[in-house]
């Protein structure tokens, strides 16, 4: 089996392609840090009215959060698993649900 090594034309595009899904992204790091601050200050935040933890909420802010950093720092995982699990989108879907625990049920 022969491999075809990329052209300097090939390793550009595959450069730009890098650069362009694997930067920063503000609204995932903003959140993954409001997160983790809010909850080292105010740890309440994780419990329930009559003070027991909520485990349920606490795993959604900590999805939010981690999905948040991961995506936010800009990296992109190469398996389609991880790159549901990690998104900017996962880190919003993880906020919906942690406002859904909160206060829809």
């Amino acid at each position: 089996m022969v491999t075809r090594l990329p052209t300097s034309l090939d390793a550009q595009a595959v450069a730009s392609e890098l650069q362009r899904t694997n930067s920063i992204h503000l609204p995932s790091l903003s959140v993954a840090v409001a997160i983790m601050l809010v909850g080292s200050i105010y740890p309440v935040m994780f419990a329930r009215a009559n003070g027991t933890a909520d485990h349920g909420l606490a795993m959604a802010l900590f999805w939010a959060m981690s999905a948040g950093f991961v995506r936010g720092v800009g990296f992109v995982p190469h398996t389609r698993t991880w790159q549901l699990l990690f998104s900017g989108w996962s880190c919003l879907a993880g906020l919906i649900l942690a406002a859904w625990l909160r206060w829809g049920v």
